[in-house]
């Protein structure tokens, strides 16, 4: 299928723009409370506290991992292809990767919190809802 293609369909369109206002509906609620929610020292340590062995191994935290993983391998192709399209493809993006378990995860989030702009509105919007700003 071609670019062409997908934008005279109007059933594509239809769930593009579904996928576009989920998404951006999905990062304006689930993005501020992740923020919220991490203590202010959570980036000042070099590594990630491992989740007790009876939780790691549960049945229902499998499912969790499962699901979670599944929907952020499917809202990177999906913010790529909002690159072109109509919706918040960087953002889609971002999402998906927070999503996401891979190797060096923890790092690349370090990484792209100690960028100064980055850092600094993210303390912002922490401060104006009275929580202590992150810590690096």
């Amino acid at each position: 299928m071609t670019p062409e293609t997908w934008l005279s369909d109007p059933e594509l369109l239809r769930l593009g723009l579904y996928a576009a206002l989920g998404t951006l509906l999905f990062s304006m609620l689930i993005v501020p409370a992740i923020v919220l929610a991490l203590p202010a020292a959570y980036f000042n340590e070099h590594h990630r506290h491992r989740l007790r062995a009876e939780r790691r191994y549960s049945l229902l935290w499998l499912v969790v991992i499962v699901v979670k993983n599944s929907l952020g391998l499917i809202l990177v192709p999906l913010g790529l292809l909002m690159l072109v399209l109509p919706g918040q493809g960087l953002l889609t993006i971002v999402v998906g990767l927070v999503l996401l378990d891979f190797p060096g995860k923890f790092r690349l989030e370090r990484w792209i919190v100690s960028r100064p702009r980055i850092l600094a509105l993210l303390n912002r919007f922490r401060v104006a809802l009275n929580k202590a700003p992150f810590e690096l």
